[in-house]
C-alpha cells in the first residue's frame, strides 16, 4: 500500500507542521515515509506545500505526479493541486477561505470550515491540524493514537497547552469530516455519539 498526500496553502498556515506530524505518525507505526516540503522565499504569507508519502514498502521517489489525497487550505492551492488527484481520491477543501466549487466530479470532496474551526480552538494557525483531522477521518492511513504520539514527538515538552490545543484542533476536524460523511447535524445527539466514538479511538 502507498498513499500520497499533498498539503497546500499559505505560508504560516502550519501545513509543513501537519505534514511533519503525519509523517512522524507513520514512522511510529513502522511504515516507510517520505516528507518533502516546498515553499517560496516568504514563509509567512507566501505559498507553500508539502508532500507526504506513506508506504508499506520502499518509496521510489518523493515526487508524485498523482496524489491520493489533497488538502487545499486556500484558493491557489485548490487551483494548483486539484488536478493531481487520482480518480476516487480525497479532496479536503478549507470552506472558510475557498468559495469556488472544485472542478472534479470523480473524487470525494470534504468541504470543511478549517479556519473557522481553528479559531474556535484558539488560533488560525491550527488550520492545518484541523485539516489533518479531516483527512484521517476520511482516509485512516495512520491511527489516531499514532497522531497523538507524533504530536508529542514533534512538539516536545514545551508548552503543554499547545499539545492540548493541537489535539483539540485535530479532533474538531476529525469530527466535522465524520459528521459530513454520515450526514449528521453538528451539535445533534448523533454528533455527540460520533465524538464519543472518536474519543475512544473507535
Amino acid at each position: 500500500m502507498q498513499h500520497a498526500t499533498v498539503f497546500g496553502g499559505f505560508g504560516g498556515q502550519g501545513l509543513l507542521f501537519a505534514g511533519h506530524v503525519l509523517a512522524q505518525a507513520a514512522v511510529i507505526e513502522g511504515r516507510t515515509v517520505s516528507w518533502m516540503p516546498s515553499y517560496g522565499p516568504e514563509m509567512r504569507g507566501g505559498t507553500a506545500s508539502c508532500t507526504v508519502i506513506i508506504a508499506d514498502d520502499r518509496i521510489g521517489s518523493p515526487i508524485v505526479d498523482m496524489a491520493d489525497s489533497v488538502v487545499a487550505l486556500n484558493p491557489p492551492s485548490l487551483a494548483k493541486f486539484e488536478s493531481l488527484l487520482v480518480p476516487g481520491g480525497l479532496l479536503i477543501v478549507n470552506a472558510t477561505l475557498i468559495e469556488a466549487e472544485p472542478l472534479r466530479t470523480d473524487v470525494e470532496i470534504a468541504a470543511i470550515p478549517c479556519t473557522a474551526l481553528a479559531r474556535e480552538c484558539g488560533e488560525d494557525r491550527f488550520v492545518s491540524v484541523v485539516a489533518l483531522g479531516a483527512l484521517i477521518a476520511r482516509r485512516p492511513i495512520v491511527g489516531r493514537e499514532a497522531i497523538r504520539q507524533a504530536l508529542v514527538d514533534v512538539l516536545g515538552d514545551r508548552r503543554p497547552e499547545m499539545m492540548e490545543a493541537n489535539l483539540a484542533a485535530f479532533s474538531s476536524g476529525y469530527r466535522a469530516a465524520s459528521e459530513a460523511a454520515e450526514g449528521v447535524e453538528p451539535g445533534s445527539a448523533e454528533s455527540a455519539a460520533l465524538e464519543d466514538r472518536a474519543a475512544a479511538g473507535r
